[in-house]
Parts: C-alpha cells; sequence; structure tokens
C-alpha cells in the first residue's frame, strides 16, 4: 500500500523549507517522537538536511552471504538528492562507518547528506567536498578487520529510535528528527502552523510590540490542540 500517494516529491520539497524546532514541536504536539539531540554537524554549510532515509546497519558479526562488496557502496547506489543515508554502528567498536571514498560517491549522486549513529573517519575530505555528515564521533580507525555491513535498506534503529527505509529525515544544528512515513503529512501541516505563528510573531516584534504581549499566552498554548490553536 502507498501511503504517500504519489507526493513524496512534495513532502521532501515541503520538509527542506522548516527547521527542526518546528518539526520538533510539531511531533509534541502529535505526541510523536523522533527527535535526537546532541549530534553535531561534522561537514557541510547547508543550513539543514531533509529527504527519504536510505538506511546502512553494521555490526561485528560475519559478513552476510554474497558477493563481498565494500560497506557502503549499495546504500550510496540507491541514493540520490531527495536521500539520507542513515547509518546504524552500534557495536561500541571505535571504527569508522563512513569515510572519504564513500562520501565522494554520494556527492556525485547529489545525495543529501548522512547522519550516522557512530564513528565516521575522513572528515577531512567531507569538508573539502561541502557534504552535510553528522555523527556521534570521529575516528580514523578503518573499518576493516573490526566490523562489517549487517543489512542495506533494512529497519535500523540510530540513536534507539526505530527508522524504516523511507521515512522522513531533517537534520539541522539543532537536531536530527526521522518521521514515519505514514506521519509525514500530519507532521508537516503542524509544522508549517507553528512556523507560520512564531513568523507572525517575530513581525510584531519587529513593529514595536512588547515581547511580553507577543510571547503570552497564545506562545505558551502554542503546541496544544491542532493547527488552529
Amino acid at each position: 500500500m502507498d501511503v504517500l500517494g504519489g507526493r513524496e516529491d512534495e513532502f521532501v520539497e515541503r520538509l527542506r523549507r522548516i527547521d527542526c524546532c518546528a518539526i520538533s514541536d510539531a511531533l509534541d504536539q502529535l505526541s510523536l517522537g523522533g527527535q535526537v539531540t546532541g549530534v553535531p554537524m561534522r561537514s557541510g554549510s547547508a543550513e539543514r538536511i531533509a529527504g527519504r532515509a536510505v538506511t546502512l546497519k553494521l555490526h561485528d558479526g560475519p559478513r552476510p552471504e554474497g558477493p563481498v562488496r565494500h560497506l557502503g557502496t549499495k546504500a550510496v547506489e540507491m541514493s540520490g538528492p531527495d536521500n539520507v543515508i542513515v547509518v546504524e554502528q552500534r557495536t561500541g567498536l571505535d571504527a569508522g562507518c563512513w569515510g572519504g571514498l564513500l562520501t565522494l560517491g554520494a556527492k556525485l549522486r547529489g545525495v543529501a547528506g548522512v547522519v550516522a549513529d557512530g564513528p565516521v573517519r575522513d572528515i577531512g575530505e567531507a569538508r573539502e567536498y561541502d557534504f552535510p555528515v553528522f555523527s556521534t564521533a570521529l575516528t580514523a580507525l578503518t573499518a576493516r578487520s573490526r566490523v562489517v555491513e549487517a543489512a542495506t535498506n533494512a529497519p535500523v534503529s540510530p540513536w534507539g529510535v526505530k527508522v524504516h527505509p523511507g521515512d522522513f529525515v531533517i537534520a539541522d544544528s539543532s537536531a536530527i528528527i526521522f518521521i514515519a512515513a505514514g506521519q509525514i503529512e500530519n507532521v508537516l501541516i503542524a509544522a508549517e502552523a507553528i512556523a507560520f505563528k512564531e513568523a507572525a510573531m517575530a513581525r510584531a516584534l519587529m513593529a514595536g510590540t512588547p515581547i511580553s504581549a507577543v510571547m503570552g499566552g497564545d506562545y505558551e498554548h502554542m503546541l496544544e490542540g491542532g493547527k488552529d490553536q
């Protein structure tokens, strides 16, 4: 069943226009989760990245059966400008889950960026390419003999959040947020309403309205109820 009704491109474009704080407030309003805070943007100059998740899971177990290929290459080849690659490397081992050649490959395909729950290496190259990478840590240690690819485009749990392939991702300097595909329209409607109200409040401040009046009851109750609150 296509829960998006063929509107994937529209939803990605709308998501790109909203910051993570408004999206987080919308999730709170809808009693949903998915926010991850405290993960820095290690490279890239974009104000934010957004797209649909292509997932990569690494582990320290045996390599999956089948032809041998370098970890991450399948995820890169599956991705394009409307995708964010989501990497889970939660083994506890200090081993790179993303590196310079993968970054170059993703950059050449126009991938929106990478968010990695695990150590990333070759971050200097990502900075040279101006490619957005968010990660929990940096390392110089290779994945070789340490971790291998467990699955590509299968469910993952970065930072303990369940993410399915095709879910939506947005990341900026405030947070990384994952939104289930089936919830994206509701979240966008709520976030757009919140952003609209905050823009109106900013205009009121600029026009000379006292901040205590602008940030009164309307602001305190902004997240209560639906989009008309």
